[in-house]
């Protein structure tokens, strides 16, 4: 499926009084590009989710955004991750974020859950979007799960604010672990469906997919098992109709079982410089580690930045961009390995 870029303006952002104030902001910004933001304040709204309200001191607005984007925190501990605003795109006072602590992760959401505080400053780039509304639509469909529902709570008050058509259907592991829980089961767009861990009590995506519609947008954001079932189950939906976030790092989806995660080399063809790739190790990583630098973004396998002319060798994609006819040429680095025992790459 085809990841779609275009970003989305929503009603408001265009408004030529909060000029002069955004370019103050952005004069404000460290020499990296972070704003130095405060934490106003923090609750824990599920099971080992933590909301967390950042602002500028100052109170001035902050850069805007629109529904989907995402924001780079660099947590207490100097490690930098992504986390989508949660926020409406109308509020620019403030951001919104949600971060699920992962005890098998690599340290982003320990140090944010266990050492930011209210009146912690948090070094904050201004928001980027990959998963932007589309405008021309005539319904949508939001598929989350888990802590996949940030990005599209921030859809739903867009998508509120146009009075447009859409449904949301939001599978969580118990009511517990769900986020925005009440909020969400108020309304009646949302459906909300919870396993409690069992294969059986999985949520039946068949009857909201079965339909190909040109007309309806599908967003979907969760994790990797999530998404590849929604990419499945529409699979005859028209490419460009279907939008993913993922929310597994790119350490995690080079960690998945389809190809196993052994070590291999990328033979970079237009220098002949051999790269050892080890096992957890990203293409992309690896790459810097060497000095060769490629353009990326998400690192996630959702945006498109880092696609690669695939040269030889079989690839093991787990990416949310490629189609299967460009399996045999292309790459996306960041989060694919191999097959073969070499990958040859137009680097």
């Amino acid at each position: 499926m085809t990841a779609t870029l275009t970003q989305t303006a929503f009603a408001g952002e265009e408004d030529t009084d909060d000029v002069a104030t955004l370019d103050d902001q952005r004069a404000r910004a460290d020499a990296a590009g972070f704003l130095s933001l405060e934490v106003t304040a923090r609750s824990e709204i599920a099971e080992d989710i933590h909301l967390f309200e950042l602002r500028a001191s100052d109170g001035a607005p902050l850069p805007p955004f629109s529904a989907g984007a995402h924001v780079l925190v660099r947590t207490p501990a100097g490690i930098e991750r992504r986390y989508s605003l949660c926020s409406s795109p109308v509020e620019r006072d403030r951001y919104l974020i949600a971060v699920k602590f992962d005890a098998d992760g690599r340290g982003g959401s320990a140090s944010m859950t266990r050492d930011v505080r209210v009146g912690t400053r948090l070094k904050v780039a201004p928001p980027e979007n990959y998963f932007a509304l589309t405008g021309d639509a005539a319904r949508y469909l939001l598929i989350a799960g888990g802590i996949g529902i940030t990005p599209l709570r921030a859809m739903i008050a867009e998508l509120d604010a146009r009075n447009a058509d859409y449904r949301v259907l939001y599978c969580t592991r118990t009511p517990e672990s769900t986020a925005f829980l009440d909020e969400l089961r108020a309304s009646d767009r949302v459906v909300v469906h919870h396993d409690f861990g069992e294969r059986d009590r999985s949520f039946a995506l068949a009857p909201y997919l079965a339909a190909r519609d040109g007309n309806t947008h599908l967003y979907c954001c969760g994790p990797r098992p999530l998404m590849q079932a929604v990419r499945e189950a529409a699979s005859h939906w028209p490419s460009s109709a279907v939008h993913f976030e993922d929310f597994g790092t790119s350490a995690h989806a080079c960690s998945g079982e389809s190809g196993g995660d052994k070590p291999f080399v990328v033979r970079l063809a237009r220098s002949g410089q051999c790269v050892n790739v080890q096992a957890g190790e990203s293409i992309l990583d690896a790459l810097r580690a060497h000095g060769v630098e490629t353009p990326s973004s998400c690192e996630a396998g959702t945006c498109g930045s880092c696609r690669t002319r695939l040269v030889a060798g079989e690839a093991d994609h787990r990416d949310f961009v490629l189609d299967e006819d460009e399996y045999d040429s292309a790459i996306m680095i960041c989060v694919s390995r191999a097959k073969s025992d070499e990958l040859v790459l137009d680097l």
